[in-house]
């Protein structure tokens, strides 16, 4: 297409005017409606640096200050707040099946319920030698996650027989359609992703209509992974699921147990956008251990997370994500919203008898001041930059049975046999960046294991990012876009085209 060498500035000033007065109309109409929530232009042209007061501009497509390729729209950035639950519990090793059946009610709250539940487990299975080293088991994972959709839709949720035992590795959003890809992750001994578990052939994907409202449950199941005895379950509301873009959900784990790769230790990590942010939840369990320098030990593992943990790119193609490459893949690359919480096993500097005596008082801020990690967190020697909220509950660990109130050893009530453990928070909830807010950090009374189950409640914002479109897109716009009728005349008074007159002829010729 042939352009003219020299177009005057005021055309394209009249063709910008021209998309912002129909934004404005479009304002107006909204307010004279009534519905005024923070309502802003969706979209508007770039001012354009012209080197100067010069009345004119080259119009060449291949070069000078002007070409279609640099006209964008911009973006039209508005937050809206989201609810989290993120929730750990160390389990013992015990199943929720038969006799051992557990109410998770209390520990998830549904009287103040969440748009997303995040929840992170450690020792579904017993730490022994054959489950360490053996092949995974998804059967237990299963079973906690049939509980969890009972318990959340309060009612029997069937699940596809694929979904929680999978991985889902990415999702894709349209008007109609939520879909995600299911398969597993595996990580070779220098953690870099296994390409062979990467074909489609592996793949599933699952799909839910919106429109006919498939969801006959209000939470769905997005992410799900096992290693070992570490688990992770994210569950999104389907309202959240209709409203916003979901997509790139990613796993990552990390072993780094026994010989620094076993996984009786390590994390389960997963990665997601809604729409322009990205969220990233990491379950750990770390080592154990009340001696000296077994903080050390635990410094040195969440260390190791951090470094190692590295979330896949997609593999297929997403037209509705072409900005893939600004997806995060390590933790510390997510939008400033990282939620860490697990069994991070921090102990306190102080010998038990003075620690049960001012539990007793329920003294828990002179208690916090012994606390390991909080003493880390000060001197920076790990977690640099994160926060926690105020500690105003017990210790969660560690109980001398699931039915008992007691903590082990402590003198007189010791039973025979059982090991002295001074009272600790083991179990805790961590989170970096901007944009996050607290709501509540407390903990659960189930008698199921040693442990008691920890939780917390956040609002953060999420970006909903109309991403920019160049002009030469105008073809996926209405056709009464191409054509106004809001005082752009396709010639100017002196019969020469104007700018929107040759955008319209070029699109009109592709």
């Amino acid at each position: 297409m042939e352009v003219h060498k020299k177009m005057p500035i005021r055309y394209y000033r009249r063709l910008r005017s021209w998309f912002n007065s129909s934004n404005i109309k479009n304002e107006d109409d909204a307010n004279h409606n009534g519905n005024n929530n923070n309502i802003k232009p969706s979209f508007s042209l770039y001012e354009i640096e012209d080197g100067g007061e010069e009345d004119e501009i080259d119009g060449d497509y291949g070069g000078g200050d002007l070409s279609l390729g640099s006209l964008e729209f911009d973006s039209c950035i508005l937050t809206n707040k989201l609810r989290v639950f993120v929730g750990t519990w160390n389990v013992a090793g015990r199943s929720p099946i038969g006799s051992l059946a557990v109410d998770l009610e209390d520990w998830l709250n549904l009287k103040d319920a969440a748009d997303i539940y995040v929840l992170g487990f450690q020792e579904i299975v017993p730490l022994k030698t054959l489950n360490v080293i053996g092949a995974e088991d998804q059967a237990v994972a299963t079973r906690w996650n049939n509980l969890i959709a009972k318990t959340l839709n309060n009612k029997t949720c069937e699940l596809c027989s694929s979904c929680p035992n999978s991985t889902p590795l990415s999702s894709l959003s349209c008007d109609n359609y939520y879909y995600y890809y299911c398969n597993h992750i595996n990580m070779d001994d220098n953690n870099n992703i296994n390409n062979s578990q990467q074909n489609d052939s592996n793949r599933e994907c699952c799909r839910i209509n919106r429109r006919e409202n498939n969801y006959s449950n209000e939470y769905a199941l997005v992410a799900s992974k096992k290693m070992v005895g570490v688990f992770v379950s994210v569950w999104m509301n389907r309202k959240v699921l209709q409203k916003w873009r979901v997509s790139n959900v990613r796993v990552c784990s990390v072993a780094c147990g026994v010989m620094g790769y076993l996984g009786n230790k390590g994390s389960v990590a997963v990665s997601m956008s809604i729409e322009g942010t990205s969220l990233c939840f990491v379950a750990a369990h770390l080592a154990s251990g009340e001696k000296k320098g077994d903080e050390g030990r635990r410094n040195h593992q969440v260390a190791e997370i951090f470094r190692r943990t590295c979330f896949p790119r997609n593999t297929t193609k997403d037209d509705y994500d072409i900005n893939n490459h600004h997806h995060p893949l390590t933790i510390l690359g997510h939008d400033s919203r990282i939620f860490w919480f697990g069994d991070l096993n921090y102990r306190l500097y102080l010998e038990d008898k003075h620690a049960r005596n001012l539990i007793r008082k329920q003294d828990w801020k002179g208690l916090h001041e012994f606390d390991q990690l909080q003493k880390e967190l000060e001197e920076g020697g790990v977690f640099e930059g994160w926060k926690e909220g105020n500690i105003e509950f017990a210790p969660t660990y560690k109980y001398s049975s699931s039915i008992s109130n007691r903590y082990c050893g402590g003198g007189l009530h010791t039973k025979s046999g059982e090991k002295q453990r001074t009272p600790a928070w083991c179990d805790r909830i961590l989170w970096y960046g901007k944009g996050i807010e607290q709501l509540h950090y407390t903990r659960s009374e189930i008698k199921f294991s040693d442990h008691r189950p920890v939780s917390a409640l956040f609002t953060t914002h999420i970006e909903i990012n109309s991403s920019a479109t160049p002009l030469l897109q105008l073809h996926k716009f209405q056709p009464t876009l191409l054509h106004p009728t809001h005082g752009v005349n396709k010639e100017d008074e002196d019969g020469n085209p104007t700018l929107l007159s040759l955008l319209t002829k070029d699109v009109q010729a592709c």
